[in-house]
């Protein structure tokens, strides 16, 4: 069985997450170039380095964005559902996400 990066989520998640930052300042934050981040954003594959520090950046698994690979159950599941949900303005989901880390942490205690 194969599976594929769906780039329309991706690229979703991640202009959700940067919101009104630039794209150099956030390009040159997670270490790639602008012009990788902006071709990203437009749903153009990204090589596999650049990927995973974009994946640690939107705080989830490489996993995550597999087409039928995704646990919508554990923590960063949640916490990307709710970065990728369009109906929920971007601040609204930042402070659910911290809730979430903040009750995710408490629980390791």
């Amino acid at each position: 069985m194969s599976s594929s990066l769906d780039t329309k989520k991706f690229a979703d998640m991640i202009k959700s997450k940067r919101g009104k930052t630039g794209l150099r300042t956030l390009a040159n934050e997670i270490g790639i170039s602008a012009s990788t981040l902006s071709r990203i954003e437009q749903g153009n594959l990204p090589d596999i380095d650049t990927y995973l520090k974009l994946c640690q950046w939107l705080e989830v698994s490489s996993e995550y964005f597999n087409t039928g690979a995704v646990d919508t159950n554990s923590h960063t599941g949640v916490v990307a559902h709710l970065r990728a949900d369009k109906t929920l303005p971007p601040n609204t989901a930042e402070a659910l996400i911290q809730m979430i880390n903040l009750a995710y942490a408490s629980a390791k205690k």
